[in-house]
């Protein structure tokens, strides 16, 4: 992996892949595509895709370029002022009317220095065909960053492959804005924990982390937006966290605050075999056990070595989340979670996990989404907070994760 990444214009992105795409879904590996002529003929624009970082500076709804707020933000004494931010994985943006609605309005969300925004599409049917980064940013009046991670063969998994339409651009990846400078932003490119070509949801890419240093007035921070792997080894993961501190430390030193969906389900979801197996292991273990104190508290045993690694290398993480709550929660009646859940888990199988949810009440949680910082300290009088009820108008959720926010003071 490299990170050899390319800033430009939303241009950068623009290819005409789409053509080859029914002939690269006949491949039933990445290794195997890769030996492929018609691979071969489209690599250099995937490799101009998957090296790219779109950056551009804040705009207003009418597309007209504006400064973005720098010292007259916040109005009071800069020396002194909180940095507030936001995490939220927002389930590809499909309810985009809803989370642009949130962010502008919702006292908890609104008004944030910097907002790391794991799973956005660009040109993907089941959002619409918006490119979602930037249509928010220029709705929010924001600088903003989105680094591809896929090139999706097909509209999706689950529900998301019934969505009329066709995708355009066909990408997916993460973002981060601000209303504040954003500079030296580049991305850090994460190995795969199974292969991308393997499995009912064909993808061209891998995951990355989007790095900015922002200039606020408080003073300069760097923020990361990650979005760890998921169906992966735990020991996946936490290798992916070392990659990125390896990169972090070869740049010049400032407070660094990390945020966004680590995936840290306590599951080994390489394969549904390995899935299926450690479910067992949590039956084994009792399933309101797992459910009250593994699941909410991922650190303290099936996903503790991620958050040595964060310690080990100078970054805090309990004063920055909101301990014990859940991010994403499952719900035995939700029938699109257990549709998409069809595309890698047996049918046999849901019986059970259905046995299992109905013993903790037909609802599991999970902290899926986290924080971490380094050289930066909670702000005075502020706690950290999970916002759980963000819906749209017909009370559905604008997403399947709850956002998380945090204010922080730098210490150096």
């Amino acid at each position: 992996m490299t990170t050899n990444s390319v800033t430009g214009p939303p241009s950068i992105l623009d290819h005409d892949l789409n053509q080859y795409f029914s002939e690269l879904l006949k491949f039933e590996s990445t290794p195997e595509m890769e030996t492929s002529e018609v691979y071969r003929r489209i690599k250099p624009d995937i490799d101009r895709i998957m090296n790219a970082v779109v950056s551009e500076p804040a705009a207003s709804a009418t597309g007209q370029f504006v400064e973005a707020k720098s010292t007259s933000w916040p109005p009071t004494n800069a020396g002194g002022s909180d940095i507030r931010a936001l995490a939220w994985n927002l389930e590809r943006g499909t309810k985009f009317d809803g989370i642009l609605d949130a962010l502008q309005n919702d006292p908890r969300l609104k008004d944030r220095d910097v907002l790391m925004l794991p799973e956005l599409d660009h040109g993907m049917a089941r959002s619409g065909n918006r490119f979602v980064a930037k249509e928010l940013a220029e709705r929010l009046g924001l600088n903003y960053a989105f680094a591809p991670v896929y090139i999706p063969l097909q509209k999706g998994s689950g529900v998301e492959s019934e969505i009329s339409g066709e995708n355009t651009a066909s990408i997916h990846g993460l973002a981060m804005m601000s209303p504040h400078p954003m500079k030296n932003v580049y991305a850090v490119d994460l190995p795969n924990g199974k292969d991308k070509m393997w499995g009912k949801e064909k993808r061209i890419g891998w995951l990355r982390a989007l790095v900015a240093d922002i200039e606020h007035p408080a003073g300069e921070f760097r923020a990361v937006t990650v979005h760890l792997d998921v169906h992966c080894s735990r020991a996946h993961r936490r290798r992916q966290m070392q990659i990125i501190h390896d990169q972090l430390e070869t740049l010049p030193k400032l407070p660094t605050i990390i945020g966004g969906d680590w995936n840290t389900t306590t599951f080994n979801a390489q394969t549904a075999t390995r899935a299926i197996l450690g479910y067992w292991r949590r039956v084994m273990m009792g399933i309101k056990n797992v459910a009250k104190n593994h699941f909410p508290h991922p650190d303290r045993y099936f996903e503790q070595r991620l958050f040595d690694e964060l310690e080990s290398r100078g970054y805090e993480y309990k004063p920055f989340n909101e301990l014990g709550v859940g991010t994403l929660h499952y719900h035995i009646e939700s029938i699109e979670k257990n549709t998409n859940l069809r595309d890698w888990v047996p049918e046999w199988c849901f019986k059970f996990i259905f046995w299992a949810a109905r013993r903790v009440g037909g609802s599991v949680s999970v902290r899926l989404d986290w924080f971490a910082g380094r050289d930066i300290a909670l702000a005075q009088n502020t706690k950290p907070q999970t916002i759980a009820d963000l819906v749209d108008g017909n009370g559905e959720p604008l997403s399947d994760h709850d956002a998380i926010t945090v204010d922080f003071t730098l210490t150096c």
